[in-house]
């Protein structure tokens, strides 16, 4: 991690952590997926830290943070990063969330506008209710949740070296720099985020997003959540919102096409200064 710099900071009644790369650049605030924590962001952070303040943030439950047992609306979520921002300085901010981050990243616009600049949303758990594979019953849903859970907890009782093992068998496209940050980000992580984090329907939060988003997407076939069908339905719901489609690639889109996945930023990112 060279030089980056540890923070805590108090907000919403919990602690938050981050690490930041610093510097005198415009501040870009990643937000991870559930049960990952903010150093997996560690590669992409790589990247763009010549540019970038980059602050990678450890959601409640996850990480460094507080672990409380309740809290985890994307409200929740969206007033923790608030507060982070705000007790350090601060904002307006570029922030770039992948899978529950996304979420995140989309409710901290809809509730604290004035503190987002831009934002990449990374294949967000945004579904088409009305396609027949999205028609689980409560009942299915809890029960896969529950499975996931009790995964979890089993995961949590091997050594880091073994989940790094399990992680490449299972992902095998991923950059060898990617599994010592997952593996410890996996032993961090509070259970009961599986079954508690909550997020809204697409359709109530992409007409609040103000500022210039991108959706990143990669291919269903892979294990991608946002298909193309429901890509094309945001974008027309939002002009603020355009898309980068990352071929070949699934729900971790930035560790299975990383070049892609950070020109696609890149330009993005660069387009929003002129």
């Amino acid at each position: 991690m060279g030089d980056w710099q540890s923070h805590f900071i108090q907000t919403n009644g919990i602690r938050i952590h981050c690490h930041r790369t610093g510097g005198d650049k415009p501040a870009l605030v990643l937000l991870h997926g559930i049960t990952d924590n903010g150093l997996c962001w560690t590669r992409a952070a790589r990247a763009l830290e010549n540019d970038y303040d980059i602050l990678m943030v450890d959601a409640r439950g996850h990480g460094l943070s507080d672990k409380p047992e309740d809290g985890y609306t994307a409200a929740d979520y969206a007033a923790d990063f608030a507060g982070l921002i705000e007790g350090l300085g601060l904002g307006p901010v570029l922030v770039m969330g992948h899978s529950l981050g996304a979420v995140n990243a989309a409710a901290l616009i809809a509730n604290h506008p004035h503190l987002v600049r831009g934002a990449v949303l990374e294949d967000p758990p945004w579904r088409d209710a009305n396609d027949p594979q999205n028609q689980a019953t409560p009942e299915e849903a809890k029960a896969w949740m529950d499975g996931w859970r009790a995964s979890l907890i089993a995961k949590q009782q091997l050594s880091a070296e073994e989940i790094i093992a399990d992680g490449r068998a299972q992902s095998p496209t991923w950059h060898d720099d990617e599994f010592p940050s997952w593996a410890q980000a996996q032993l961090q992580v509070y259970p009961g985020v599986l079954g508690k984090s909550q997020f809204p329907a697409w359709t109530e939060v992409v007409p609040q997003l103000s500022c210039p988003t991108l959706l990143v997407t990669g291919d269903k076939s892979r294990g991608a959540i946002v298909t193309q069908e429901l890509a094309a339905k945001v974008c027309a719901a939002n002009p603020n919102i355009s898309h980068a489609h990352i071929a070949n690639t699934g729900h971790s889109i930035r560790r299975e096409g990383f070049e892609q996945y950070v020109a696609a930023v890149r330009a993005f990112l660069t387009e929003l200064h002129k």
